[in-house]
């Protein structure tokens, strides 16, 4: 008799018969397993949350009073007939990837992530498994990232020159994850560094778990750019043109995001600069992350999705795709 399949996929999300539960559902549900904060994964109105000790703090400040346990990396749950821990993910602080096992039978949900460790988020590890559930954002083989600290001298590089010729560098980054890589990569001595209130927000929520970031100065009504010249200013892409980034009157402006490796985009964002950086995987780390769990069944999910999963079989897996609610890059979430 064949085995029933240990997730299924529903209208609300990946659902465990076995355990009763969703993993990051858009609909509301009575149990919800989360893999990190991001505004596409963690969403209100479930009447239970389970995440990792790390995730919480930013969900309770986005969602409020909710019904939330955690658990730490490794440590493993029953929930009815499945057995359930979370693994780093590497995507932003305190991400996972949730393993299921009902029977013997293993299948991993990656969530968002990425196999280079970025000095902020903890490093992805491997999950060993039968079946892999994986986002493909970047799933094109034109899509590969540069070693991060290459691209911190880049911005450092930028900003010094900025600042040397009297502009401020107004640089556009996801609230969570991205603007804390840059933050964690700035040379503090070329200048102030500016936040956005959203940004802040979050680092200070960050901060509160021991994540370490340089010196931020928080932009309010009250701020008067005069004060800090060649100031670096960080703030989410919704920001940037608006009325909040004109009061910096000189300035040069950058957006950071691997949709930057495509020139179109980068046109599109009409930005001065485009810096290439993702907390997702680039097609390299996507064949290896799914190798190294040794599925043999690979589900894909949001990205370039039949491309991927055309590649995928022509390399011997058992590959399908997972349509999901799921955004194809990160969100402005706090």
């Amino acid at each position: 008799m064949q085995k029933k399949p240990v997730l299924t996929f529903t209208d609300a999300g990946v659902y465990c018969p076995a355990g009763d539960f969703f993993i990051d559902p858009w609909r509301r549900v009575d149990r919800a397993l989360i893999t990190h904060g991001h505004a596409d994964h963690a969403r209100s109105g479930m009447r239970r949350y389970l995440a990792t000790d790390g995730t919480a703090p930013v969900m309770r400040h986005r969602l409020g009073d909710i019904a939330l346990e955690t658990l730490s990396y490794g440590e493993t749950r029953q929930i009815n007939a499945a057995t359930v821990s979370f693994h780093p993910a590497g995507h932003v602080p305190g991400s996972a990837q949730i393993r299921v096992e009902v029977g013997g039978e293993v299948w991993a949900v990656s969530g968002d992530y990425k196999v280079v460790a970025d000095g902020v988020s903890e490093a992805f590890e491997p999950v060993a498994c039968h079946t892999f559930i994986s986002e493909c954002t970047f799933g094109l083989p034109v899509f590969k990232w540069d070693d991060p600290r290459v691209v911190a001298s880049e911005i450092n590089a930028w900003w010094a020159a900025n600042a040397g010729a009297g502009r401020f560098s107004i640089c556009g980054a996801y609230a969570l994850g991205k603007a804390q890589r840059i933050l964690a990569g700035l040379d503090p001595s070329i200048g102030p560094i500016l936040t956005h209130g959203a940004i802040e927000n979050t680092n200070e929520v960050l901060r509160g778990q021991g994540i370490a970031l340089p010196e931020t100065i928080r932009v309010t009504p009250d701020t008067k750019p005069s004060d800090y010249p060649g100031a670096f200013v960080l703030a989410p892409p919704s920001a940037l043109g608006s009325a909040w980034a004109a009061r910096f009157r000189l300035s040069s402006t950058a957006f950071a995001s691997g949709w930057m490796a495509l020139r179109g985009v980068r046109r599109r964002r009409s930005a001065d600069r485009g810096f290439v950086m993702s907390d997702h995987a680039d097609w390299d780390g996507l064949n290896a992350a799914i190798k190294a769990t040794g599925a043999e069944r690979v589900f894909v999910t949001h990205g370039y999705t039949s491309v991927f999963r055309r590649w995928l079989e022509d390399q011997g897996y058992d590959a399908g795709v997972v349509q999901t609610e799921y955004s194809a890059d990160d969100e402005d979430v706090i």
